[in-house]
């Protein structure tokens, strides 16, 4: 048998080097989805869709029980992200004017001068936002949907990006007032932390403070190249026949007896608004329908209302996905 040539037994090097597509470098959101598993440990799937959240330029709502993380990811993603942060505490007395802020007389100046509230920054999050009364919740409900906030007959706008992350307690719990369905339908996604598994829990008691590891970090984009990220996901090609499946899902929920409402418009825009997203952080051009159905759990269920209250968000949007065949 002849010997082999020089080029044979180096094939697999020469294969590696010059056939094999190279790695392409890590993105300025890899980079942020990186950083921040590193602080919430074991919740890559959360953080993923809450970044995607944010690039939809939509609010999330986390909705767990208390010690499980959902103010830390606030954190984490503010600090990553160099933005602006501000904590709102929600109580039962609080007033609007406590959110958005009041005008008080300047005895110098001889007029009223305008001290604006917490909700003048690029995240804010709302903490426990159900101990609060629906008189001080709807203090949001402007400010999220048209990033800006009318006070004394003036508006005034929302900093640019806006993004609110609302903290939420179980409904069970004492001192809780439930969201609207006005509330709700502005949150783009709802999520759930939950426990992390064994391993993910070990890392975490073994491992240092996640405060402390929270003041170190560092800003991993800018405020500029985040708005640059937000225009490229509305910017990603959805097919018409991508758009009709949309339609599809939306059509079954208003039609079906298994549901008691179905979604709205802003519902459907929000679910194509949400599938870009986690496209663009897939590292693709182009929304696929498994984008959509990554999503839909988040988007879909806290704007349903299901003749069964059993089914939790993961049993409704598999319903959803079952009913609804594939373009």
């Amino acid at each position: 048998m002849a010997s082999l040539t020089m080029f044979e037994q180096h094939y697999d090097l020469f294969e590696k080097i010059f056939l094999m597509p190279p790695t392409p470098p890590p993105t300025p959101l890899a980079a942020v989805l990186a950083a921040s598993g590193a602080i919430i440990l074991g919740k890559e799937r959360q953080l993923r869709l809450a970044l995607s959240c944010l690039l939809a330029r939509g609010h999330l709502l986390i909705e767990d029980l208390p010690g499980v993380g959902k103010t830390t990811l606030a954190h984490t993603l503010a600090r990553l992200l160099g933005l602006d942060f501000q904590r709102i505490q929600f109580t039962s007395d609080m007033l609007p004017a406590d959110i958005l802020g009041i005008s008080v007389f300047d005895r110098e100046r001889g007029d009223f001068r305008f001290h604006p509230g917490p909700i003048f920054a690029q995240v804010v999050l709302a903490d426990e936002i159900n101990r609060a009364t629906p008189k001080a919740q709807s203090a949001l409900l402007e400010a999220m949907e048209e990033r800006q906030v009318t006070i004394e007959g003036a508006s005034r706008p929302l900093p640019r990006p806006f993004f609110v992350i609302a903290t939420q307690n179980p409904s069970h719990q004492i001192g809780t007032f439930p969201l609207p369905e006005s509330q709700l339908d502005r949150f783009l996604m709802r999520i759930e932390l939950g426990y992390p598994d064994p391993a993910a829990e070990r890392a975490l008691l073994e491992g240092r403070d996640r405060r402390g590891m929270l003041a170190e970090a560092r800003p991993v984009l800018t405020p500029d190249i985040l708005l640059a990220e937000q225009e490229r996901a509305a910017a990603l090609h959805v097919a018409p026949p991508l758009i009709a499946y949309v339609q599809a899902l939306v059509a079954h929920t208003r039609t079906a007896p298994e549901w008691k409402n179905g979604l709205s418009p802003r519902a459907g825009l929000g679910l194509v608004a949400a599938a870009r997203a986690w496209a663009l952080l897939a590292g693709r051009e182009l929304v696929l329908p498994e984008d959509v159905q990554a999503v839909l759990p988040a988007v879909v269920p806290h704007r349903l209302m299901a003749a069964n209250e059993q089914r939790n968000a993961d049993e409704i949007a598999r319903a959803l996905i079952e009913a609804v065949p594939l373009p």
